[in-house]
C-alpha cells in the first residue's frame, strides 16, 4: 500500500479549510453575541440527543485500546520491522503528556476537585462531607483517566501504522484505504474527512488556549493586580502567539523537544512542592483509595446517562470532556504518531494509556487534596471562578504565591507547546501529510488559532469555548470508530510468524 505522491500539489483541502474557519472566526469576533447563543443551541441539541453516542463511543476505544495491547498483533511495529524509536522514553513521554494534557491540567487541578466537592455529581453525597472528598478525586480520575489516553492511543495508532508501515501520507483520511479504497480516499470523500480532522484540532486547540488565556490572566491578576479584562487577554494572547511562532521556527527536535522536557520538569517541581507542602498523607491516601474507587466503578460510570430526568450535570462534564478529548484526537494523534516511528503496537499502547493516566492521577490527587483539605467554606469561595480556584487555594499554603508564579510560567510553556505541536500538525494535515510542512504554513495556522481562541473568548467565555469542543467533536467521533474498523481490516494482512520471528531477533541482539 503506498500512497505517497498523488496529493502532493493539491492544496484544496488546505485553501478550503482556512476559509471555513476564518468564516468561524470573522463569525465570532464581528457577531459575538450570535455566535455565543448559535453555540450554545447547538450544545443543547447534541447533549440532549447524542450524549449516549460519546458515552459509548469513548468506552469502544478504551475496549479496542485494550484489546489491541494484548492482541497476537502487540509485536508489529509502527514501521519497518528494523525500525527502532526515534525518541527516548523521558523525550518521547514528554511530549506526548504535554500535548495531550498540557494546560487542561493546570486549568482542572484544582478546580474541578473542588467543584465535585462543593456540588457532588447527582447528589451522590453531602457537599463538604468526607464522602464528597473522594467522589471529588474519583471522578477527576474518571475524565482524565482512560478514555481520553484511549482516544488518542487508537487515532494515533492508526496513523503511525498507515503512515510508516504502509507507506502512506500522514493524514486522516489515509486510515480509511482498507475501508474505502485509494480512489475515494484521494478524492472528495478524503478531503471532506481531511478538512472535519482541520476543524477538530483548530476547535479543540483554540479551547485549551482560550483556558489557559483565561488562567494566565487570573494568575496574573492574584500575583501583581494586573487587571481581567479583554485589554489583558489581547496581550497575552499576542505575547504567548509570537513565542510559539518562534518555537514553530525552531523544529520539531529542537523547539518542540526542548519545551515538552521543560514542562515535565516544572510540572513535576510544581507537585512535588504542593505534596511537600500540603497534607503528603491524605494526599497518598486519596490516589490509592481514588485508584481503587475509579476502577471498581469503571464501567458503570462509562454508561451513566439519565434516561428520564435531567443530563445538565453529564454534558456540563462529562461529555464536555469526552467531546474535548475527541476534538483533540486529531491533533493530539497526528503528533503521537509523529513521534511514535519504530514502536510495537504493544509498546504504543502501554505507553499512551498507561503513564499518562497515572500521571494525571497523581495530578489531581496532590492540588484536588490541596482544596479540599481546607474545608467547604474556603472551598465554595475557591470554586466561585474556575480559572482562579488554584490561585485561591495556593494562597492558604506556605510558599503560595511561589507556586503560583510557577503555575503561571508553567500555564505559558504548556501554552506555547500545544500552540507550536498544533500548528506542526495543522501544518501537516493541510500540506498533503509532509511531515515537515513549510514555516509559513505553520505561521498562518498559528495566528488562526489564535484568533480563534480570542473569538470563543469573546463569544461567551468557558461555557462557549466547552461548546465548541462539543459541536466540532460530533462528526470526528463517528471517523474515529470507522478508523478502528480499518485498522483492524488492514493489520489482518500481517505475516505475523515474520513478525514475532524478526521481533525474538532483535530481542536477542540486544542482549
Amino acid at each position: 500500500m503506498t500512497n505517497k505522491t498523488n496529493k502532493n500539489n493539491d492544496n484544496s483541502v488546505y485553501i478550503i479549510s482556512v476559509l471555513f474557519v476564518l468564516g468561524i472566526v470573522a463569525w465570532a469576533l464581528i457577531a459575538n453575541e450570535s455566535f455565543g447563543n448559535a453555540a450554545n443551541g447547538l450544545y443543547v441539541f447534541l447533549r440532549d440527543n447524542f450524549g449516549w453516542m460519546y458515552l459509548m463511543g469513548m468506552f469502544f476505544f478504551v475496549l479496542v485500546a485494550v484489546l489491541l495491547a494484548g492482541s497476537r498483533y502487540g509485536n508489529v511495529k509502527l514501521g519497518p520491522d528494523d525500525s527502532t524509536p526515534d525518541y527516548s522514553y523521558v523525550s518521547w513521554f514528554a511530549m506526548l503528556f504535554s500535548a495531550g494534557m498540557g494546560i487542561g491540567l493546570v486549568f482542572w487541578g484544582v478546580a474541578e476537585p473542588l467543584n465535585h466537592f462543593v456540588n457532588p455529581p447527582l447528589g451522590l453525597a453531602e457537599p463538604g462531607s468526607a464522602d464528597a472528598a473522594q467522589l471529588a478525586i474519583k471522578t477527576s480520575f474518571f475524565h482524565w483517566g482512560f478514555h481520553p489516553w484511549a482516544g488518542y492511543s487508537v487515532l494515533a495508532l492508526a496513523l503511525a501504522y498507515f503512515q510508516f508501515r504502509k507507506n502512506t501520507p500522514g493524514l486522516i483520511s489515509s486510515i480509511f484505504i482498507p475501508l474505502f479504497g485509494e480512489k475515494r480516499v484521494n478524492g472528495g470523500l478524503g478531503k471532506f474527512i481531511d478538512i472535519l480532522a482541520i476543524f477538530a484540532t483548530v476547535a479543540g486547540v483554540a479551547t485549551s488556549l482560550g483556558l489557559g488565556t483565561l488562567q494566565i490572566n487570573s494568575g496574573l491578576n492574584h500575583l501583581f493586580g494586573i487587571p481581567t479584562n479583554t485589554t489583558s487577554k489581547v496581550i497575552i494572547i499576542v505575547i504567548v502567539t509570537i513565542l510559539f511562532m518562534l518555537s514553530a521556527v525552531t523544529g520539531l527536535d529542537k523547539g518542540i523537544k526542548f519545551l515538552s522536557n521543560l514542562n515535565l520538569g516544572i510540572a513535576f517541581v510544581l507537585m512535588m512542592l504542593a505534596f511537600l507542602l500540603g497534607p503528603t498523607v491524605k494526599i497518598i491516601n486519596a490516589f490509592t483509595a481514588g485508584i481503587g474507587q475509579y476502577l471498581g466503578s469503571f464501567t458503570p460510570d462509562s454508561f451513566r446517562i439519565n434516561a428520564f430526568g435531567d443530563n445538565s450535570w453529564l454534558g456540563g462534564w462529562t461529555l464536555f470532556y469526552w467531546a474535548w478529548w475527541i476534538a483533540w484526537a486529531p491533533f493530539v494523534g497526528t503528533f503521537i504518531a509523529r513521534i511514535s516511528r519504530g514502536r510495537t503496537i504493544r509498546e504504543f499502547i502501554i505507553g499512551v494509556l498507561l503513564v499518562p493516566t497515572l500521571g494525571s492521577f497523581m495530578w489531581f490527587a496532590v492540588f484536588g487534596t490541596l482544596g479540599v483539605n481546607l474545608g467547604l467554606d474556603i472551598a465554595t469561595e475557591a470554586a466561585k471562578v474556575t480559572e482562579t480556584a488554584f490561585f485561591v487555594v495556593m494562597s492558604h499554603y506556605p510558599l503560595g504565591s511561589i507556586i503560583s508564579l510557577v503555575a503561571v510560567i508553567l500555564l505559558c510553556t504548556f501554552f506555547v507547546t500545544s500552540a507550536d505541536s498544533a500548528t506542526f500538525v495543522l501544518g501537516m494535515m493541510s500540506s498533503n501529510g509532509d511531515l515537515n510542512p513549510s514555516t509559513k504554513r505553520k505561521v498562518i495556522w498559528g495566528i488562526i488559532q489564535s484568533s480563534m481562541a480570542f473569538g470563543l473568548l469573546l463569544g461567551g467565555g468557558l461555557t462557549t469555548l466547552q461548546t465548541a469542543s462539543i459541536a466540532a467533536a460530533f462528526p470526528f467521533a463517528l471517523i474515529m470508530i470507522l478508523g478502528c474498523i480499518s485498522l483492524f481490516k488492514e493489520l489482518k494482512n500481517e505475516d505475523l510468524d515474520a513478525v514475532n520471528e524478526r521481533y525474538k531477533e532483535q530481542k536477542i541482539n540486544k542482549v
